[in-house]
This record gives structure tokens, sequence and C-alpha cells, in this order.
């Protein structure tokens, strides 16, 4: 297995529509100024989230059940700013659309510039021939509230070569979140 560089990042990116939108080196400002970093780095590719987020609230006193979840479990807000409360969490999307080829394994990893404030995204795996948003999720570990910001860089993507095809992909198995956009709560 081998860990994919920038050049093979914007091959895929252009013959094989594997992420979009795309950028193909790294944006760390915008007219308005400076960015939390987000497009290709050396071996992976920095990811946005989107505006749509979902903040996680205990008013409902609901337990929280993967096999039963309650979506009152969380607010949703659209926002170019999300506040995530102390000790809580929120879900968000990425912007980039990914179509992830038969022998490639995504990880999803978070950027330091959060790591460092106490907030945390989950790493989460995507699997060969997978296609979709990638559903974030972002802990906020600290006793304060903790912002997160829309359209800027929230955490990376590397992308792994197998060196044997796999027999069985996400698309073969019709996987549960194949093709989802927009923020996706754990459907059972």
């Amino acid at each position: 297995m081998s860990i994919k560089s920038d050049k093979w990042i914007r091959r895929l990116a252009d013959s094989y529509r594997m992420i979009e939108p795309f950028e193909a080196q790294q944006v760390k400002q915008n007219a308005k100024g400076k960015l939390i970093s987000y497009g290709t780095s050396s071996y992976g590719y920095d990811v946005r989230c989107a505006n749509e987020f979902k903040i996680f609230t205990n008013i409902n006193a609901s337990i929280v059940d993967p096999k039963n979840f309650d979506k009152q479990s969380f607010v949703d807000i659209i926002a170019d700013e999300c506040i995530i409360p102390p000790n809580s969490f929120a879900l968000a999307r990425t912007v980039e659309y990914f179509r992830i080829p038969r022998d490639i394994l995504g990880i999803v990893s978070g950027k330091s510039t959060y790591a460092r404030m106490g907030i945390v995204v989950s790493n989460t795996v995507i699997e060969p021939e997978w296609e979709g948003h990638i559903t974030l999720e972002f802990s906020n570990t600290t006793p304060l509230p903790a912002k997160i910001y829309a359209n800027e860089g929230v955490a990376q993507v590397l992308f792994l070569g197998a060196d044997e095809v796999c027999e069985t992909s996400y698309k073969d198995r019709n996987g549960k979140y194949q093709g989802q956009t927009g923020v996706t709560l754990p459907k059972a």
C-alpha cells in the first residue's frame, strides 16, 4: 500500500472527477483575507466544511443510540461559522463531493490548526468506490465554546493505493452511505 502524491491527486481529480469542486494548490487567503488552508497538499487534500451544521443538544434528554438515533438530538443551522458548545460536538459536511476509485482507500484526519485548540475531527475511512459528501464530526474537548469556519479547511484526506484491487467495494455491497449529500445522520 502506498500513499498518493499531489501529482496523483491532480491527475485523478481531472480524469476520474474524484474531487469536485477541486483546488489544485493550497488556498490560504481570499479577497477577505487569511483562511485556514484547503486544497491539494503534498500527500493529501485539505477539505472545507459547508455552511450546514448539526449541533448536538441534550435539551430533549434522549439517549444516544446508534440503532435508534433521535434526530431531535441536533439543532440545524446554516451559517458561515458554527459555535460548538463546551464538551459537545457538531456535524457538518464537506464542500467537496468525492468519487473514490476501486483500488483506493481514503482516510480523513483533522487539521492541526483545530487540533491545537482542542477541536477534534473524528477519523473516518472512505472505502473503495464510495461517493458523496463526507460527513464530518467535530468534538469540542474544551470547557469553552469553539468556532468552526465554513468554506475553510477543516480536515485532510489521505489516499492510500492498494497492492491489489478489492473483491467487494462499498458500491458493490450497496453501502448505506453511498451517494450521501448534506449532513447525514447515523443509519442503523
